[in-house]
């Protein structure tokens, strides 16, 4: 018994690499979005602040990156038809995700008075940061299953 490839496999190999290759380049752009929509709903700047180690800051910032990422692994989950209408599709449904689910976050803390500024600021954790994360991945996982 001899090992075989078949003719056709390379070919195959090589669109599913591009595929995956592609995929990626777009969920790092979504994830970045969804962070760089966060900073701008947010007060102060939240990259400076997660590098200082604020902790409130660096776990609504891990949150929102988790709850991102549902919405984007959903959204590429659900992509279907060719390579490139896949991928349109899966960049439209993760930007509309994103922003509902920021949107969402941001009501959510007007409605409940939050300064989220302060609690981002804030050099101890505050009690409130453990709401709005929880906001965060609770509106990413309801985003994510809308999109399926």
């Amino acid at each position: 018994m001899t090992a075989q490839i078949s003719p056709g496999f390379l070919g195959v190999l090589g669109t599913g690499i591009g595929a995956i290759l592609l995929y990626a380049v777009a969920g790092v752009l979504l994830m970045l979005l969804g962070f760089y929509a966060v900073d701008v709903t947010t007060p102060g700047k939240l990259n400076r602040m997660v590098r200082a180690g604020l902790p409130g800051a660096v776990l609504v910032t891990a949150a929102g990156m988790v709850s991102m990422a549902f919405i984007v692994v959903v959204a590429v989950y659900r992509s279907t038809g060719g390579l490139l209408e896949g991928l349109l599709g899966a960049l439209v449904f993760g930007l509309v995700g994103i922003l509902a689910q920021v949107g969402g976050v941001r009501l959510l803390e007007w409605v409940t008075g939050i300064d989220i500024g302060a609690v981002l600021a804030a050099e101890r954790l505050q009690p409130q940061a453990f709401v709005v994360a929880a906001a965060h991945v609770a509106l990413g996982l309801v985003v994510a299953v809308a999109i399926l």
